[in-house]
C-alpha cells in the first residue's frame, strides 16, 4: 500500500494563463477549477497579454456585466458580437511569423471560435487550459468546483474541495500566502498541509529582441513548439512551507 500523499491545486480558470499556471497543474494529482466564486472584471479571468512589435499587448474577452454585479465565474457570458474576430486577428498578426504558429493555429482558432455555440467564459478558459496542457504534454487531472457541494467562505470552501477529492496536501500560488496565513487553522484542523509554489520563468526564444516575461502561454507555444513543455517545467523550484514564506 502506497504512503504517497495526494496533492491538489485550486485555481480560477483564467484566460490563456502564464507558464507558471501549467507548472502548477503538472505538480498535482488533481487540479480544480474554482469557478463558483465572484467574477472580477478586468482581471486575469477575462484577459491576458501577448507580445507584439511594440511590447506587451492585452487580449481581452468582452463579457456581459450590466445588471450582473456579483455574478459567479461560471455564470459569466461572453459578448459574442465583439469576440473573437478582433482578438484572433491580433494573435495572428503578432505570431504568424513564429516558428510553430502554423502547428497550433487552426486548433486555437477553432476553440476560441466555439464561443458562438457556447458563450461561457469559464468553459472557454477551461477548454483552452486543457488544450494548452496537452500541447505542453502535461497530463492534468481536472475537476470543477461548481460540480461539488461546498460550504460558503473562502478558506472553508477550499478545505471542502480538498476533502471532497481526498487530498491531504495543497499547493497554493504564492499570491494567496497572506490570506492563507490568517486562515491556516482551517487547514490544520482538517489535516491538510499547505505548501507554496516556487517558480522561476525560464528564458526562451521570442520574435522580439531580448526576453520579455509575463506573457501568456501562447507565446512559448508558438515560439518553441514541442520544446515548450520541458522549458516550462525547468522553472520549477522546491515548494515552500509556511515558515519559508515572507508575508507582506
Amino acid at each position: 500500500m502506497s504512503d504517497r500523499v495526494k496533492c491538489v491545486a485550486i485555481m480560477q480558470p483564467t484566460f490563456l494563463p502564464w507558464v507558471g499556471y501549467f507548472d502548477l497543474i503538472d505538480q498535482v494529482d488533481e487540479f480544480v477549477f474554482l469557478d463558483n466564486v465572484q467574477f472580477e472584471k478586468q482581471s486575469w479571468q477575462q484577459r491576458n497579454r501577448i507580445l507584439g512589435n511594440k511590447g506587451l499587448e492585452w487580449i481581452t474577452v468582452p463579457v456581459l456585466t450590466n445588471g450582473r454585479f456579483g455574478q459567479k465565474i461560471y455564470d459569466v457570458e461572453i459578448q459574442t458580437a465583439d469576440f473573437p474576430t478582433k482578438q484572433l486577428k491580433s494573435i495572428e498578426h503578432n505570431y504568424s511569423r513564429a516558428p510553430f504558429f502554423s502547428s497550433y493555429w487552426d486548433e486555437l482558432r477553432s476553440i476560441i471560435g466555439s464561443v458562438n455555440e457556447s458563450p461561457s467564459l469559464a468553459q472557454l478558459n477551461m477548454r483552452l487550459i486543457r488544450w494548452l496542457s496537452a500541447c505542453f504534454q502535461i497530463k492534468g487531472c481536472f475537476s470543477v468546483s461548481s460540480e461539488m457541494r461546498l460550504e460558503d467562505g473562502r478558506s472553508r470552501r477550499l478545505v471542502e474541495i480538498i476533502k471532497t477529492i481526498g487530498a491531504a496536501r495543497y499547493i497554493s500560488p504564492m499570491g494567496a500566502a497572506v490570506y492563507l496565513q490568517h486562515d491556516h487553522n482551517f487547514f490544520l484542523d482538517a489535516g491538510i498541509e499547505i505548501v507554496f509554489q516556487s517558480y522561476l520563468p525560464q528564458q526562451y526564444q521570442q520574435l522580439q529582441p531580448g526576453f520579455t516575461s509575463g506573457v501568456c502561454a501562447l507565446d512559448i507555444l508558438f515560439n518553441e513548439g514541442i520544446n515548450a513543455g520541458p522549458i516550462i517545467l525547468a522553472g520549477r523550484r522546491r515548494p515552500l512551507s509556511f515558515n519559508e514564506v515572507r508575508y507582506e
